[in-house]
């Protein structure tokens, strides 16, 4: 029986924080210990550059993720872990996918849209100021992610949703064309996955600086848990667990019975300051083995090489065959005469 090909990148921009842990980490580890499916995790490293030009930050960033998939419990034996930058089949499939897109369909992705919308309400005389090719060819990029590797389901947020359309869109186009090479992919939103609320209130992301990074020090850790926002109502006074960052972070890692008996303890007035204490040391105690496995693999950055190339060995697998024949069906093949 064939299985189910389920793919998912991880942008190497920022340090793993608790959203990501509770909304693409954590369901993406359990889903490499599933034998009936084949999971494919990539550190996406030329995402990084659209937005980054920080060299510094995407090493930095590709270390601490890679560092904490395998620090969470990632299958490496089941799930094929790479780094986007080590296939270079994905580029060049890129440049073939980009060649039978439409620029109609390039100028209706949300992030390019939402670039010139800016301009325009900053009455910029030019509404292409600042964007580079790199976030308007982004969507083909990630197709070429997708498609490479006949995906069947790539797990996106509601944001991500028209990229895997236009993933779709594309294949279908060079399927058309050239012939059917690809899968057509399914997007997957999980509609009961958490999304956290960071530091201040707002949706946890590294665009706001609202993060709790996932293996900070301990001491860090309580500083962070000890900053978030909460209102004015004094201990005793009834509080609304379901409006609190504080009771949201924790319901995304607690039991049912668990998140049931401090919600009673809402109900009776917990002060905010025990309730992030209790909070602190609730998630310290969940994270602690992880921490430190994290922290063994930090400083061993060549043994997480040794994984990315192994998982790298094992991408191009797939990439390699897939790309000979993708170039035997446009036209570039060798020319020597077959005996």
């Amino acid at each position: 029986m064939s299985k189910t090909i389920v793919l998912t990148g991880i942008t190497t921009t920022g340090t793993p924080h608790l959203g990501n842990y509770v909304g693409a980490i954590r369901p993406a580890i359990e889903s490499s210990h599933d034998h009936n499916v084949l999971p494919f995790y990539f550190l996406a490293d030329y995402h990084a550059l659209i937005k980054c030009i920080e060299p510094e930050r995407v090493a930095q960033s590709t270390l601490e993720i890679a560092a904490t998939w395998l620090a969470l419990g990632l299958d490496t034996d089941n799930a094929v872990f790479y780094r986007q930058s080590d296939i270079p089949e994905i580029a060049e499939l890129s440049w073939m996918l980009g060649c039978v897109t439409a620029k109609g369909l390039m100028n209706r992705a949300h992030a390019y849209k939402a670039a010139v919308q800016a301009n325009d309400e900053s009455n910029e005389a030019d509404p292409d100021k600042g964007i580079n090719m790199g976030l308007f060819n982004y969507p083909i990029l990630m197709a070429a992610d997708i498609l490479l590797f006949n995906a069947h389901k790539v797990p996106v947020g509601k944001d991500q949703i028209q990229h895997i359309e236009m993933a779709r869109d594309i294949g279908g186009r060079f399927n058309h064309i050239y012939g059917p090479h690809f899968n057509i992919p399914e997007a997957v939103v999980n509609e009961d996955t958490a999304i956290l609320s960071g530091l201040d209130g707002r949706k946890m992301s590294k665009s706001y600086d609202n993060t709790i990074p996932l293996f900070l020090p301990e001491k860090q850790f309580r500083k962070l848990i000890m900053k978030i926002k909460t209102n004015s109502l004094e201990p005793g006074e009834p509080k609304d667990p379901d409006t609190c960052t504080l009771f949201g972070i924790y319901k995304a890692f607690a039991t049912k019975d668990e998140v049931a008996a401090v919600r009673k303890r809402y109900e009776e007035g917990i002060a905010w300051g025990e309730m992030k204490q209790f909070l602190f040391e609730y998630l310290n105690d969940h994270l602690k083995l992880a921490r430190e496995r994290y922290e063994g693999l930090i400083q061993s950055p060549d043994k997480i090489e040794a994984i990315l190339l192994e998982g790298a060995e094992k991408a191009r697998v797939y990439s390699v065959p897939s790309m000979k024949t993708i170039r035997e069906s446009v036209g570039i093949r060798s020319l020597a005469r077959k005996l």
